[in-house]
């Protein structure tokens, strides 16, 4: 069995490939050919966001990405807080 990603996607939680491969076989040969120009020049500690990226192209994401982005330039409160750094302990 594939590793999965998990996330939640229109209030559903939704399993993703997340291996190169797998990521790969649900894409259509033009968007193969993108994802393999692009996955051989990924540095490895942006990998797994890649990765991420590639995995929810073609899903609702997006979209309830771009509806988010659009109740945030509207000045909506969405809840989201500042963080803020811990201090260090000694």
């Amino acid at each position: 069995m594939d590793a999965s990603f998990r996330t939640v996607i229109d209030g559903e939680l939704v399993e993703l490939p997340c291996t190169i491969a797998a990521i790969r076989a649900g894409m259509t040969p033009d968007q193969a050919a993108a994802f393999d120009r692009e996955i051989d020049h990924v540095p490895a500690p942006e990998l797994p966001v890649t990765l991420v990226h590639w995995a929810l192209a073609g899903t609702a994401a997006d979209d309830e990405d771009e509806a988010l982005f659009d109740r945030l330039a509207c000045g909506e409160d969405i809840g989201a807080r500042t963080v803020t750094a811990r201090p260090e302990v000694a």
